[in-house]
């Protein structure tokens, strides 16, 4: 390093007076420089290396089980029916996948996936379109209902395109040092973007993995949509394929294009004779398995008139494109994962199911589906609604392998248990420390105090849990970024026994999926009853506050019938579900009738019923309840019919040996033993289980209920089966 004594002085000088070093330093004062490289407000190359313990809070190991668990001892993977004995669980994550990620890469998991082999194949799609808010369409009836994101999702959308390109770039460039981390040496990553981000990514990624790993830009070519009247239509996305070394699987013969009838039906005599000898120059002399496909692939999206594939999900990709980049990079039995699983379709592709074209007699194509050897596979979404999109596509998967007589691998959802406390409110990070934690304390101070004043709750001091008090109740506010988690609500009932609180509300934004009714149950064998209701959006609404117009609405409410019999020395057991409520609100019928026009029509939800209010040409208002039945909210049911049966253990880190070690989290797993859903294509549901065959005495029986949102409520009944209580 050569520095002129100009150059060290001025140097010198901008250390001085706290000033940042002219942009020529970085190349003159360090030698390992990048020739090119992306630059962007708040670059860091330190990454999140937090480690959050994985609680399981559900399984699926088969799908709507009518029979009791055969005993008998197995020597293989699987039983006779199919289900997994022993082995690597799929895994389904509900988070943040920048934790997740951290999680796998630096914890416990870690092992169990270098034992699989690494992950061979990571897939991506993420959100690359600046108006992708998490917002969703559900079908009520007849009619759509858009549901508005979350206070997650949206911090998740703020903290990605909050500063444009520079949060994009941020948010998927510490991602991908994780991924690239996480990857197996003989691995690929394939990212898929559009012309908004896609030439951002390209150097991200050249930076990530190194340009001489690049292997494919591939351009997805697509027909259909709207086009614009001064421009080409844009009709194509990019995937970036990388690999991370040179070793890497690429299984031409499984992703070849079969020849059209006119190049297979030609006279070979017709090419030349110096391309004939040469029969590898696959250009001219056609491959018995079909052709080598280019970087530019062909293949239709998924049409909203589409009956066969579309599950209603906006940023659903087809089978067709997945399957070519798993049948590509993996081999059976490799793992692959979706960090972005959306609508689960790289999770669909993974357990094996495949799409063919068909022709028909009348000369078109048609798409049939078929299933080859699975892949394991790990996917995540920050958002519940993808998870359950995801959670019911994978039963159908697995229904459909069952029926066909084929294995299937269990596959469980997860969270994280633990969080490390951050805040939604962006500090600034031109700051000292001392000002920055000066900041953040005053900003949390301010949020507490507009929850507080939303709820109409008298602030308090003097308590570790608690932040204010209403109508004798305690008031504990949880954080605004992350989910009200099984150790904060610990926390509150520890408290509440040291100073003997009986009541108390605990308000949430989200709740951890899996927390109810369990820990209810414990706070109430305690003598403490615990409140919990959810913080509406509006509460960021400040003349609604001023208003007192804010409602925080409760946890929604399962009913349930417990059923049994006995036909000889054979017992059952049966659930009928019988109520379920909710009391959700998103806007309120009083501003949609202020706001839409003639002729025009908005559909709301208020205090749990969603209206359709329309205004005809006259201006008469009229309004319209969609959900006119309890049973309109719920899509999804679930039935564990022995609860308590299986221990959720988590492995955490001994601080003295620093080993890992194996807790029971007092929780247990809800083994999804059958289950109800709508489908895009059957929108019906069964409100009585299966009878179930089971051994005499005492049970506990779990049932969850998933809404039309994607939020997750569990009951827990007592049921006894037997002499006591069998029912001929």
């Amino acid at each position: 390093m050569k520095l002129s004594e100009q150059e060290k002085q001025e140097i010198i000088r901008c250390l001085e007076v706290d000033r940042e070093l002219p942009e020529k330093y970085r190349f003159l004062l360090f030698e390992d420089k990048q020739e090119v490289e992306l630059v962007w407000n708040g670059k860091t190359n330190e990454v999140c290396n937090i480690v959050l313990p994985f609680q399981t809070i559900e399984q699926v190991d088969e799908p709507r089980a009518e029979k009791p668990e055969d005993t008998s001892p197995q020597l293989g993977l699987f039983d006779a029916r199919g289900r997994q004995l022993k082995g690597w669980t799929n895994k389904l994550i509900w988070g943040d996948n920048k934790l997740i990620l951290s999680s796998l890469k630096n914890g416990p998991l870690r092992e169990e996936i270098e034992a699989q082999g690494g992950l061979k194949l990571i897939y991506i799609d993420p959100p690359f379109d600046v108006g992708a808010d998490f917002s969703m369409d559900i079908e009520v009836g007849d009619d759509t209902f858009t549901k508005k994101p979350n206070i997650l999702e949206e911090i998740a959308y703020r903290d990605t395109w909050g500063k444009g390109a520079d949060s994009f770039i941020a948010m998927i460039y510490e991602r991908l040092v994780l991924m690239r981390d996480l990857l197996a040496e003989d691995g690929s990553i394939y990212v898929h973007c559009d012309w908004r981000v896609n030439s951002f990514v390209r150097i991200v990624l050249d930076e990530v993995f190194g340009s001489k790993n690049q292997r494919n830009q591939i351009r997805w070519c697509y027909r259909g949509g709207g086009v614009p009247k001064k421009d080409f239509a844009p009709k194509h996305d990019t995937i970036f394929r990388y690999s991370k070394s040179d070793d890497y699987v690429f299984n031409l013969d499984d992703v070849r294009i079969p020849y059209s009838d006119d190049v297979l039906s030609s006279d070979p005599s017709r090419y030349d004779k110096s391309y004939r000898s040469n029969a590898v120059y696959e250009g001219y002399m056609p491959n018995e398995k079909g052709k080598h496909p280019e970087d530019w692939w062909t293949i239709q999206p998924i049409m909203p008139s589409d009956k066969t594939e579309r599950i209603g999900y906006p940023t659903q990709k087809p089978v067709e494109l997945i399957q070519r980049i798993v049948d590509a990079s993996t081999n059976p039995d490799d793992l692959i994962a979706d960090f972005f699983c959306g609508s689960g379709t790289t999770i669909a592709v993974a357990q094996g199911l495949r799409a063919r074209r068909v022709k028909q007699s009348n000369g078109k194509e048609k798409l049939e589906y078929h299933f080859v050897p699975q892949r394991k596979w790990i996917g995540s979404d920050l958002s519940k609604f993808a998870i359950h999109t995801t959670r019911k596509r994978m039963i159908g998967v697995q229904r459909q392998l069952k029926a066909d007589g084929k294995d299937y691998r269990a596959f469980e959802i997860l969270n994280l248990g633990k969080y490390e406390r951050q805040h939604y409110i962006g500090i600034n990070p031109n700051l000292r420390e001392l000002e920055q934690q000066k900041q953040l304390e005053e900003k949390e101070a301010a949020f507490l105090d507009l929850i507080l004043k939303a709820y109409r709750a008298e602030k308090t001091d003097g308590f570790g849990t608690f932040h204010g008090k209403k109508a004798g109740r305690l008031v504990a506010v949880g954080p605004v970024n992350l989910p009200v988690t099984r150790l904060f609500v610990e926390e509150i009932i520890l408290e509440c026994r040291k100073k003997h609180i009986t009541r108390v509300d605990i308000l949430g934004f989200e709740f951890e999926m899996g927390l109810f009714p369990n820990v209810l149950d414990e706070a109430r064998a305690k003598g403490i009853d615990i409140a919990p209701k959810y913080i509406p959006a509006e509460v960021f609404d400040k003349r609604a506050v001023e208003k007192n117009q804010i409602v925080f609405h409760d946890v929604s409410y399962i009913e349930v019938k417990p059923l049994t019999k006995q036909k000889k020395r054979k017992y059952s057991v049966a659930v009928e579900l019988t109520d379920f409520s909710v009391s959700y609100s998103q806007d309120s019928i009083a501003n949609a009738e202020a706001a839409i026009k003639k002729k025009g029509s908005r559909i709301v939800v208020e205090t749990g019923q969603i209206v359709k209010v329309s205004k005809d040409k006259d201006g008469i208002v009229t309004r319209e309840v969609l959900t006119k039945n309890w049973t309109d909210w719920i899509d999804y049911w679930a039935v564990d019919f022995n609860f308590e049966s299986k221990r959720e253990i988590i492995r955490v880190k001994n601080e003295e040996t620093g080993e890992w070690e194996e807790r029971w989290t007092g929780d247990y797993i809800f083994e999804n033993e059958w289950q109800s859903f709508r489908t895009k294509k059957n929108r019906a549901l069964e409100l009585k289980s299966v009878f179930h065959e089971c051994a005499p005495g005492r049970r506990k029986i779990a049932v969850k209920v998933v809404d039309i949102f994607g939020n997750d409520t569990m009951t827990i009944v007592n049921v006894s089966v037997g002499n006591n209580g069998g029912k001929k």
